[in-house]
């Protein structure tokens, strides 16, 4: 909990400090401690990832999280192609239909978050570049005056490719892990 506050603090008024990568699990990954028990570390979800925006914990981050995957959306977001999931042997990664439906349905990696103080667009500095790299524009973000991102959490699925597209540095959007949920519905 407390690190969930932590990464919050960042959205503050007044923050500015440059938050190191973020880590989410991959797409369709079961909530966090049930994962942890299902993934065998055998890195065919990044072997297969076509976008190769899926890396893993070193043995020096604890042997619970040693070798398993995550993803740091600012270096390179999901494309939600599913391939992870299809190749995952033990269901820690659980497959969704490669759609919009599909996509909030059953993928939920984290949530995307606007500091308003640093966005070009909340600045009269027309922008939208997170609005053209979202899947889901038009659903999980949409535009206000100046392209100002207007995020609707509950459609977000925390793919990352707004984060990756942010041209303010550091990135004024930013996608959270929602904690222990890997997926829609599993609170």
């Amino acid at each position: 909990m407390a690190t969930g506050v932590g990464l919050l603090g960042f959205f503050a008024k007044g923050m500015g400090r440059v938050l190191p990568g973020i880590r989410l699990r991959p797409p369709g990954a079961l909530p966090e401690e049930e994962f942890a028990g299902a993934c065998v570390s055998c890195f065919k979800c990044g072997n297969v990832c076509p976008n190769d925006c899926i890396s893993f914990y070193g043995p020096d981050e604890g042997l619970d999280k040693a070798f398993t995957p995550y993803i740091v959306a600012r270096e390179r977001g999901c494309i939600l192609c599913g391939e992870c999931t299809d190749v995952c042997p033990t269901g820690a990664l659980q497959p969704f239909e490669v759609s919009r439906e599909g996509w909030v349905a059953s993928v939920k990696m984290g949530v995307a978050r606007v500091n308003e103080e640093m966005c070009f667009s909340y600045n009269m500095r027309t922008c939208g570049a997170c609005y053209q790299a979202c899947p889901l524009a038009g659903q999980a973000i949409r535009l206000g005056l100046y392209e100002t991102p207007i995020l609707n959490p509950e459609e977000c699925v925390g793919c990352g490719l707004c984060e990756q597209a942010c041209l303010h540095l550091p990135q004024a959007i930013r996608v959270l892990p929602l904690g222990t949920t890997g997926r829609r519905g599993n609170t």
